[in-house]
């Protein structure tokens, strides 16, 4: 099988996967944000290593970092934080999730358990993010997340976080929507800024949620 091919099946694979094993925590994640926005609380989202490219590559294991990035956040008690790493085991999503818990805010993880399982945690109480954070949602990457292997190379490439992640926020979306509408709640969403009128629409969700809108 082309190696091309191969991955294509292990993405469709793992995506499958996913969607049966994560149904239950996907609606429990989905039930924390809309308890949050019909409570007129924010909803913030960090991101490990890929999300942060190459400057993130050296902060990720720096103890105390995400301690103090979420505390000099506009973040408060009753906010909802999503938080992902696939590996799970590095210093600054730890001390966020512990920091989110003093603060009183509701934490969801996004990580690989297959991965998180399989290594030490790098975070002074020896604790992974899927341990303490209030619901855990498993993107089903393999550990070293990378699934193909090709003959005559020792180490596997084609990461499937990257999917998994992506498809399980856009599924948290979806869900967290429906059932706002089924509640009676309009929620603002945005338009593709391609389609005629999106950036029109968009600028003016955008300045009708200015209030609500952050960045940690």
């Amino acid at each position: 099988m082309p190696a091309a091919d191969d991955y294509f099946q292990q993405a469709i694979q793992a995506l499958a996967q996913v969607a049966r094993s994560q149904a239950k925590a996907i609606a429990a994640a989905a039930e924390l944000l809309v308890e949050a926005i019909k409570d007129n609380k924010s909803l913030f989202s960090f991101g490990a290593s890929h999300s942060f490219i190459i400057t993130e590559d050296r902060l990720e294991r720096i103890a105390g970092l995400g301690r103090e990035l979420l505390a000099a956040s506009p973040a408060r008690a009753g906010d909802r934080l999503i938080i992902t790493s696939t590996s799970g085991r590095n210093s600054i999503v730890i001390d966020m999730a512990l920091q989110a818990k003093a603060m009183g805010l509701k934490t969801i993880a996004i990580t690989s358990l297959a991965y998180s399982q399989g290594v030490p945690s790098r975070h002074p109480s020896g604790k992974k993010l899927a341990e303490v954070c209030d619901v855990v949602i498993d993107n089903g990457a393999p550990y070293g997340d990378a699934a193909v292997a090709i003959p005559g190379l020792r180490q596997k490439v084609g990461p499937l976080s990257t999917i998994t992640g992506c498809a399980i926020a856009n599924a948290l979306v979806c869900e967290v929507i429906a059932q706002l509408v089924k509640a009676g709640i309009q929620p603002p969403v945005f338009m593709s800024a391609n389609q005629e009128g999106g950036d029109d629409w968009n600028a003016r969700l955008l300045a009708e949620n200015k209030a609500r809108i952050f960045y940690l």
